[in-house]
């Protein structure tokens, strides 16, 4: 372990140096019909998990505690960008910093969809494209807001890219999304004029021109900080189709997402519709010359929202992260879905958790409660698992999982996964290809053929109690 042990692991650490393991790395000889080891049909309901909690309903931070966690995320975790706090005016050094850490010509090969190799001219384009050349010296500082889930793409390009021919889910060029109503700093323009590279408060990237709205910065602050509001609670929802406001039509709003409520009158049509049976939100648009507008748009009462974020419980954290169960694995945010770090990020986001957009960042942000684990400390680890709890987050590389309980004193988890191995009767690695949100016991998933997730585990987050620096 990394230069501390930490409070939880500290009474148990000892014992466990001489107690028995807990069974890892073995074969698995019971491999039920479906393929997936550990797992029946009842250990994919949150019921199941639910009635398995002593006290489901306590609230383990209030919106208090919450607040003061996320202020010290933006002001402790490099990863995180404090759009408020940026000067008025943006130079060029720092713009290209920003663009150049991100858009880095790839250095090896790349395939096609189809499989075909990418040729140099195409990945020459692209780097010309991010016009860098073209950065001001100095620019004021510009502001808007997504109006439409999108893309952050690495460059200013829709052409998906693979690091091996016949890969067709991994774009290397997909990093993350934005989703309606989130703030951004303009910060440049594609040569191509069909992109912008905008900083939001958890990521830096390309998205498409189209998606943004541009406006002060006093109407894109005002519209984050509006009440009354709504918060999505169900994995995604969508306004109603209206005719007469396509801007607004049927847009996917995901967990999370935060949508004041507009000022109207509650017997007058909205959008040819009667606004009884719904909740009537204020969306930000894009007028024709690209400035910031807000249009109202009906949201179904029968929709999953509510008027504040949950309360932190593990009940709640159960629950919300049931409802991907079955979704499928999109790296990057890709397929309209998400990946193992969103995931997580949109579980909490409904509680009003913020945590860094990767996971490369969130096992080791220093605004929150973690543990990280020395390569070879396996009995420390092994007692880490012993004392995981419902919500903490598991991370190995490239990979999160979180905690939903335990059977027969086994830890369970539910994650967004491209992959999920074991091995089998024979000693070989066996891929369950799980490829989506899905549930699993921890001990039996393996890395490779010799390690397993255990042996692998980087660090333990446990974002639902505050860092003992703060308390």
């Amino acid at each position: 372990m990394k230069n501390r042990l930490h409070p939880f692991l500290a009474a148990l650490a000892l014992a466990l140096l001489v107690a028995q393991p807990l069974a890892a790395r073995e074969p698995v000889t019971a491999i039920p019909a479906h393929g997936v080891v550990g797992i029946q049909p009842a250990h994919l309901t949150p019921a199941f998990w639910l009635e398995r909690l002593e006290t489901p309903d306590a609230v383990l931070m209030d919106r208090n505690a919450i607040q003061a966690q996320n202020t010290r995320l933006w002001a402790l975790d490099g990863s995180m960008h404090d759009l408020r706090a940026l000067p008025g005016t943006l130079d060029a050094g720092t713009v290209r910093a920003l663009i150049e850490d991100l858009s880095e010509r790839p250095s090896s090969g790349r395939w096609d969809v189809e499989g075909r190799p990418v040729p140099d001219t195409v990945l020459d384009a692209m780097v010309d494209n991010l016009a860098l050349d073209a950065i001001p010296a100095s620019q004021p500082t510009r502001h808007g807001l997504v109006v439409h889930r999108a893309a952050l793409r690495t460059f200013p390009t829709a052409q998906r890219m693979f690091s091996r021919a016949g890969e067709t889910d991994i774009d290397r060029l997909q990093e993350s999304a934005l989703f309606p109503g989130t703030p951004v700093v303009i910060a440049h323009e594609s040569a191509d004029g069909d992109w912008l590279f905008v900083v939001s408060p958890r990521y830096a990237a390309w998205i498409e021109k189209r998606h943004v709205a541009e406006g002060s910065a006093e109407a894109v602050f005002g519209h984050v900080d509006a009440s009354p509001y709504r918060v999505i609670t169900g994995a995604t929802e969508h306004t109603v189709f209206t005719r007469e406001e396509p801007r607004v039509s049927q847009l996917q709003l995901d967990m999370g997402v935060r949508v004041p409520l507009a000022d109207t009158l509650p017997d007058q049509p909205v959008n040819g519709q009667h606004p009884y049976t719904a909740h009537v939100l204020r969306l930000p648009v894009r007028e024709a010359d690209g400035s910031l507008g807000f249009a109202p748009a009906l949201l179904p009462r029968i929709a999953d929202s509510s008027a504040d974020y949950l309360p932190l419980t593990r009940a709640n954290l159960v629950a919300q992260s049931f409802k991907f169960l079955g979704e499928r694995y999109g790296w990057g945010h890709a397929y309209n879905a998400r990946d193992c770090s969103g995931f997580v990020s949109e579980i909490y986001r409904s509680m009003g958790v913020q945590l860094p957009r990767n996971t490369s960042a969130q096992a080791v942000s220093p605004a929150l409660e973690h543990v990280t684990f020395d390569a070879d400390d396996r009995a420390t680890r092994m007692a880490a698992v012993d004392q995981l709890q419902v919500g903490d987050l598991v991370y190995i590389p490239g990979h999160v999982m979180m905690v939903i309980g335990r059977v027969d004193g086994a830890p369970y988890v539910i994650h967004d996964t491209n992959g999920g191995s074991v091995l089998d009767a024979d000693g070989g690695l066996r891929s369950m290809a799980l490829n989506g949100v899905s549930v699993t016991p921890l001990l039996p998933m393996m890395f490779n053929r010799t390690e397993s997730y255990v042996d692998r585990m980087t660090s333990i987050v446990r974002p639902h109690v505050p860092p003992a620096s703060s308390r």
